[in-house]
């Protein structure tokens, strides 16, 4: 198939989607009719749009002028204006489309946060691995997207297993549990190299899908549960942004620190290597007698050949090094959310409470 299936397949999976929703879905509907925020609705779509396509496109291919360039500034100068209004107009209108006040909710308030951080260190992270794959160890695509499929497996195995947790314990445990998880699997990343065997992957991978099993359910169970029933929507809603724009900002900012690592991890391994040493000749003696005979030509092309195979693996090795450190920022950032965890305020919760999040998920 080509690339364009990947939006071809959404067409049936939304019409299911859609007809489920009609089947199964009850629609709360409050009794008082509210006028809709044309205002707030344009000036967050706006700030929403120009902020998320300036962070998609900072190290776009085709946008050779970087995070400096007219066309990135401009969208973010766009998206400050639009927020700056956006915020003026949600706290002085009388119904506005994003209820900004519920987040002064000290447990709504500090879950985003969380999951702002958290979406910064996962879905930042996220994307790294099938460049790892494809790039460094070979994998078609087909091969790196199997890679991820266990760990949705098991979210979906440990999900409903965390919503009975959080029923019985303090919901606390499970996110801690989970963090915790998470971080080891960033970490257990954070170890990857050209030689990387595919149960090495697999493992943190495995960790990782428990982790999020274990974190979803139970934050956004302590995020909502205190909310009334007709602001469950609002809050919901607001909740899952803001842990898009943390992933998209996680993608914009560790593929920055991504780039500066690669040419950081280059340049030293650049000096490292003496070309007067006697190892360096070596080596390029044995693959100048690999370039000759895989693929012939005189000797000094393949000489030549033999540096650039040289220069290659160097270059690979730097976007292992850089891919590893982003790894460890993003464990370091996981681990970090514990200190906020530990200050949310949770009570022992009735049969059902989970039940309820689940279904307003």
């Amino acid at each position: 198939f080509s690339w364009h299936a990947i939006f071809d397949i959404n067409v049936p999976i939304g019409i299911i989607g859609i007809a489920a929703t009609i089947i199964i879905q009850r629609e709360y509907k409050t009794e008082h009719v509210k006028k809709f925020d044309l205002l707030g609705f344009l000036t967050m779509s706006t700030f929403l749009t120009s902020f998320l396509l300036a962070l998609a496109d900072g190290n776009a291919d085709w946008n050779t002028g970087g995070w400096t360039s007219n066309f990135i500034l401009t969208c973010f100068a766009i998206a400050f204006v639009s927020f700056v209004l956006f915020i003026v107009t949600e706290f002085t209108v009388e119904h506005p489309i994003v209820e900004l006040r519920l987040l002064k909710n000290y447990n709504f308030g500090v879950a985003n946060i969380i999951l702002f951080i958290f979406g910064v260190a996962l879905f930042g992270n996220s994307f790294l691995l099938p460049l790892y794959l494809q790039n460094s160890l070979g994998y078609t695509a087909l091969q790196a997207g199997l890679v991820f499929f266990p760990v949705g497996i098991l979210q979906a195995i440990v999900s409903p297993i965390a919503g009975r947790m959080t029923d019985k314990l303090n919901p606390k445990i499970p996110v801690i549990i989970g963090t915790i998880l998470l971080t080891i699997s960033l970490y257990l990343f954070s170890n990857f190299s050209l030689t990387t065997e595919h149960g090495q992957i697999m493992l943190p991978l495995y960790i990782r899908g428990l982790s999020l099993g274990m974190l979803f359910i139970p934050l956004t169970t302590i995020a909502l549960l205190e909310m009334p029933k007709e602001k469950l929507a609002q809050a919901s809603g607001l909740f899952n942004t803001i842990r898009q724009i943390g992933g998209s900002f996680g993608v914009a900012l560790l593929g920055t620190i991504l780039t500066q690592r690669v040419k950081f991890h280059m340049l030293n391994y650049g000096q490292a290597v003496d070309q007067t040493s006697a190892q360096f000749h070596h080596a390029v003696y044995h693959l100048q007698h690999f370039v000759q005979n895989a693929v012939g030509g005189t000797a000094s092309d393949a000489a030549l050949r033999a540096k650039v195979l040289l220069a290659k693996n160097l270059a690979g090795q730097a976007f292992v090094s850089g891919i590893n450190d982003d790894f460890l920022i993003g464990a370091a950032i996981t681990l970090i959310l514990l200190i906020p965890v530990l200050f949310l305020h949770t009570k022992r919760q009735g049969k059902g409470s989970t039940e309820k999040i689940e279904l307003m998920e």
